[in-house]
């Protein structure tokens, strides 16, 4: 009884989706078929929104257990492709809503871009210079993240904006697969040189100047492989499901309330990131950058690599349009990101300072969204 208890206990973040699936699967058309009321909408949203991000910290926490359990290079792929297919659900239910945005997937990946390389890195940073004025990572693993990322960024976002097949900045079908292929093969490549080749690269240095593993993660509560396997699959099920609920929520916001359209990739970014987010804070302050540098750059890595080929996926099979290269405004964002990043890991110490910068041009980024 006392074990029961307690996996109600842990599980909780499943059982309230759970029930919010079930209520709205059986009452939610006719709450979602008039959204006129803003206390109904605003209601609505809140609801659907907290429920998806509070499982999205458990299947994240679940995934985290897998990974230390199975070790690597188990472990990255199974917290990458969690936390890709929430992502990924959430795209495509907005994309195949009534009014699909062809631009979505390009708003959320750039979205994530900066949420990550700006936001999370700047306050990663910042929280690191406060306490500890300056902190240490590995230089060679930063580098290798960042050649991948600026290669990726060029050729998924960039590129299609210059291509002459098409009318629009967007890619022809041969060119897509082709280009989906080359993403995924590239970030094969990096996968084995982080977990199989050169994994000191992106350990955190001991006292000797070796590379240590990773240190445990603290308040993670491990039990067996065939327990974490079975709840994070019952956590991403219901997930999933809201997926379409919440599309349909944010597509009906963007037009009544005239809010922009790029605010929905900047919703699905925060959504997904949020977990990783604050574990990468709470690495920072606990002057374990290397660990903080990892889930940042991994995150907008992962992104990048595995979104683009999904989503390309469903344009095809679905036969649904989707725009891939970014306006010039949004070029020039994404290019003072990439080459910031370079500039800020381009030692093996960071300070406060950069931080600042970084997060400045976040603050840019949010603005440009609400007052183009």
């Amino acid at each position: 009884m006392s074990t029961m208890l307690a996996t109600i206990r842990t599980e909780g973040a499943f059982i309230v989706t759970a029930a919010t699936v079930a209520i709205l699967y059986t009452f939610g058309s006719a709450w979602l078929g008039d959204l006129s009321n803003p206390l109904v909408f605003a209601g609505l949203f809140v609801w659907i929104f907290s429920v998806m991000l509070w499982s999205s910290f458990a299947a994240v926490r679940h995934a985290d257990c897998l990974a230390e359990l199975l070790g690597e290079p188990y472990g990255t792929l199974i917290l990458t492709i969690s936390v890709i297919s929430i992502e990924v659900s959430l795209i495509s239910a907005i994309m195949l809503s009534g009014n699909g945005d062809p631009a979505l997937p390009r708003d959320t990946m750039l979205a994530v871009l900066m949420i990550v390389l700006n936001g999370m890195v700047g306050i990663s940073l910042l929280i690191g210079g406060l306490r500890y004025r300056e902190q240490d990572y590995n230089l060679p693993g930063a580098r290798a993240f960042l050649a991948v990322l600026i290669t990726l960024a060029t050729v998924t976002l960039i590129l299609p904006r210059y291509t002459l097949s098409t009318s629009d900045p967007s890619l022809t079908s041969s060119q897509a697969v082709l280009f989906s292929l080359v993403t995924i093969a590239l970030y094969g490549a990096f996968l084995a040189i982080q977990t199989i080749r050169h994994t000191g690269f992106f350990m955190e240095a001991g006292p000797d100047g070796q590379p240590q593993p990773e240190a445990k993660h603290l308040g993670l509560e491990h039990r067996t492989v065939p327990y974490h396997a079975v709840f994070l699959i019952l956590t991403l099920v219901p997930i999933v499901l809201l997926s379409k609920k919440l599309a349909v929520l944010i597509d009906a916001g963007i037009i009544v309330l005239g809010a922009p359209v790029a605010l929905g990739g900047v919703l699905v970014a925060l959504l997904v990131l949020a977990p990783e987010g604050l574990a990468a804070f709470n690495a920072a302050a606990m002057n374990h950058l290397q660990r903080a540098v990892n889930i940042c750059l991994g995150s907008a890595l992962a992104t990048i690599s595995l979104t683009v080929p999904a989503v390309v996926a469903i344009s095809l099979f679905t036969d649904t349009h989707i725009v891939l290269g970014l306006d010039g405004t949004e070029m020039v964002l994404l290019v003072l990101t990439l080459v910031l990043g370079v500039m800020t890991f381009g030692g093996t110490r960071t300070n406060i300072l950069q931080g600042v910068v970084h997060i400045v041009v976040f603050v840019v980024y949010m603005i440009l969204i609400f007052d183009p």
